[in-house]
């Protein structure tokens, strides 16, 4: 009989189900384990999906949910967007004008539309109770600005920018001579004498509905003194008042801006040794006529304007300079011309000498007609 002993199910009832239920038992429990861990995974995924839809959700109604007018709009409101306005502030003023039934509706069509950024000053014509993306898009669109954009150019007399002005802004032109009498409403500096010709700074102004006179001429001559702040003209050999006269003359008689200087310094040698200025920009000016042809007979006129008469400057400024004519009259080269001929009409190339001489070599050498 062998060592090994053999028992039967019957002799140990017991052990029978433990032996052969322990290895499935533990394989079971795993596979339960399992399952209830991806269970929970899931649930745990599901529940931050829900959030971030639920999130999502909750700002699409937020967004549509912003008071807003179903439009078209009606009536004219005018409205001002003043510089470096936020979108929130022009929203505001809408809706305190019954333009936009909410400042949210405004400032979230604006978040959509990059072009907000470009939102510019001025007055704008709206209507009352217009969608907020209507009125965006009123805001956005140059044609819906209430105001007149007037370039002027350099060398224009003041009755030639009056023209302009009353032409652009349609401010009747009494109401511009009127207001150039009140030299000291319009802040004209003290050295001007109460005179604004020469000192209405060509350049671009954007007019709104409610100026007047007064306020665009005004306008001009904070924009001259702002061209002549670095410049120092209370420094210069000549007063503030012949600068801006010598600067208008340059204006009148060169043609390019790389000349302006030597010009300058012509007008300052002339000066300086008590010879005629002969310029017939100074005549034309005196007849307001820049067409007209000149004869001996002009030249016998006796009155300041005539510089081939008289030695020295004209008693005012010919026109409004700008700021390179400006900058050359303060600031001239150093050198001992004394005349100057255009010899080039086309080109307008330019010489300049010394000798009077010489002046009339080139004036003879000059094409016919020029």
């Amino acid at each position: 009989m062998s060592d090994l002993s053999v028992w039967t199910d019957e002799e140990h009832p017991t052990e029978r189900p433990r032996r052969r239920a322990k290895k499935p038992h533990r394989k079971g429990a795993v596979a339960v384990v399992i399952s209830l861990l991806v269970v929970f995974a899931l649930l745990a995924a599901g529940a931050v999906l829900v959030k971030v839809a639920g999130s999502r959700l909750k700002d699409a109604f937020s967004t549509s949910s912003a008071p807003d007018y179903p439009g078209p709009g009606s009536g004219e409101v005018q409205i001002e967007v003043k510089q470096g306005e936020t979108v929130g502030q022009v929203a505001r003023a809408l809706k305190d004008l019954g333009v936009v039934k909410s400042v949210d509706a405004l400032v979230q069509v604006a978040n959509g539309n990059p072009d907000s950024a470009d939102l510019q000053p001025g007055f704008y014509r709206m209507q009352r109770r217009m969608t907020a993306s209507d009125a965006l898009t009123a805001l956005l669109d140059p044609s819906a600005r209430i105001l007149a954009r007037v370039t002027v150019p350099e060398g224009l007399r003041q009755d030639e920018i009056v023209a302009l002005l009353s032409a652009k802004t349609k401010i009747p032109k009494p109401e511009f001579t009127k207001a150039l009498r009140n030299g000291a409403a319009l802040g004209l500096p003290a050295y001007a004498k109460g005179r604004a010709e020469g000192f209405l700074f060509p350049a671009t102004y954007d007019v709104g509905p409610d100026s007047t006179a007064t306020s665009v001429l005004k306008a001009m001559v904070v924009r001259y003194k702002q061209a002549v702040r670095s410049l120092d003209l209370e420094k210069k050999d000549l007063s503030p008042y012949q600068l801006v006269t010598v600067a208008s003359m340059l204006e009148a008689e060169v043609k390019f801006k790389p000349d302006y200087g030597k010009v300058s310094r012509v007008v300052r040698n002339r000066l300086a040794n008590g010879t005629p200025m002969g310029f017939d920009s100074t005549m034309l000016y005196y007849f307001k006529d820049d067409q007209r042809e000149l004869t001996t007979k002009d030249f016998q006129i006796n009155t300041p304007y005539n510089t081939r008469k008289y030695a020295g400057l004209p008693p005012t400024p010919l026109s409004s300079p700008g700021e390179a004519t400006l900058t050359a009259a303060a600031d001239p080269p150093a050198g001992n011309w004394l005349y100057f001929f255009t010899v080039n009409l086309k080109t307008g190339e330019t010489k300049f000498t010394n000798s009077y001489q010489e002046f009339l070599r080139l004036k003879n050498a000059a094409p016919k007609g020029q």
